[in-house]
C-alpha cells in the first residue's frame, strides 16, 4: 500500500480530486463539497492547512479511488 503525504492542504486535495472528474459545488464554512456525476460521488474535503492521514483515506474512500489513484493525481 502506497504511503499518504502528511502535508497536504485541503486545496491540493481538491485539485486531485477535480483531475479524477469532480467539480467544487459549494462551500459550508471550512467544508468544500465536490461531486462527480458519472459514476456518482460525493466528498466533503476540509479547507484546512493540513488534511489529517485518517480523514485523506475517508476522502479518497469516499471518492471511490484508491491510495495508488490519488497519489497519481497529485502527480499531474
Amino acid at each position: 500500500m502506497a504511503k499518504l503525504p502528511t502535508d497536504l492542504s485541503g486545496r491540493e486535495v481538491r485539485a486531485a480530486l477535480e483531475h479524477a472528474g469532480f467539480m467544487f459545488r459549494r462551500q459550508t464554512g471550512s467544508h468544500m463539497i465536490l461531486r462527480r456525476e458519472d459514476p456518482y460521488a460525493r466528498a466533503v474535503v476540509p479547507d484546512h492547512k493540513q488534511v489529517r492521514a485518517g480523514t485523506l483515506r475517508r476522502i479518497i474512500a469516499d471518492a471511490g479511488l484508491s491510495v495508488e489513484e490519488f497519489m497519481h493525481l497529485l502527480r499531474r
